[in-house]
């Protein structure tokens, strides 16, 4: 269960090991059936992916994860959510579909790619416009900012045949990519904000995993975010000159 947990919000062990306080060697032991919890990691557990400890605990429950079609209210910055309001639902998938028709067949471009080019789309779009574009929630964690709705996303989209999944190799690091089977609705999608997605692709598509990893260490949201947490957009408004997309009055402070 904790496998499948950590899996759906793309954590590694060693980013479930330090919110548990225990090595990564112990959560592998338990993730393997070879060591059992305490009680007090049941606790953090369950407060961690935000789950009930009777539904951790009981194997005949199925755990999960679901998108939510309504509007969300605002939640604490810490508390770990896999939800999306529905209005921003298709509006995400098609955005996904519109990257994937422009830049997926290149060799660079699997998961790690895409997890940080959507990052970029959404923060660059909401310091410039102020609005959110996808909405996603991203997580941060050790490979840098990850879309936590992605997952559940990418399912729904296979199942609906709107793209397909490649086990294929980058060099020799294996890669998980994705292939659009259809044309995006560009009909969800303003003029401006195609043109902040052909911006962020411009300037980033070709980066291999390492490259825009490390590129996105260096964002203020995502450097001045706790291991684990969840990266606030307001953060954005902080970024430095290198990586900010929107003129500020002279005025206005910037951290440098």
């Amino acid at each position: 269960r904790i496998r499948t947990l950590r899996d759906s919000f793309n954590l590694s062990q060693e980013d479930v090991s330090k919110k548990l306080g225990i090595s990564r060697v112990s959560l592998s032991q338990i993730e393997n059936g070879d060591r059992k919890l305490t009680a007090e990691e049941i606790t953090k557990v369950s407060k961690m992916f935000n789950i009930a400890t009777d539904v951790l605990l009981d194997l005949k429950k199925e755990i999960e994860v679901k998108l939510e079609k309504k509007e969300t209210v605002a939640r604490e910055k810490t508390e770990m959510r896999i939800s999306i309001p529905q209005k921003n639902l298709n509006k995400f998938k098609e955005v996904l579909l519109y990257v994937l028709n422009k830049v997926g067949s290149k060799p660079n471009t699997g998961e790690t790619v895409l997890y940080k080019l959507l990052y970029f789309i959404d923060f660059n779009f909401y310091e410039k416009y102020e609005e959110q574009l996808i909405g996603a929630t991203y997580q941060k964690n050790h490979y840098g900012p990850t879309p936590v709705e992605f997952k559940k996303v990418i399912k729904d989209m296979k199942e609906n045949e709107d793209l397909e999944e490649v086990q294929s190799q980058y060099f020799q690091y294996p890669q998980r990519k994705y292939l659009p089977r259809r044309s995006p609705d560009l009909g969800v999608l303003s003029a401006h904000e195609i043109k902040m997605i052909d911006e962020v692709l411009e300037k980033l598509s070709d980066m291999n995993a390492q490259q825009i990893s490390d590129y996105s260490h260096e964002d203020i949201p995502w450097k001045t975010t706790e291991d684990g947490d969840i990266i606030d957009y307001e953060s954005v408004f902080y970024r430095t000159k290198h990586y900010s997309v929107r003129m500020y009055d002279d005025n206005k402070e910037n951290i440098q």
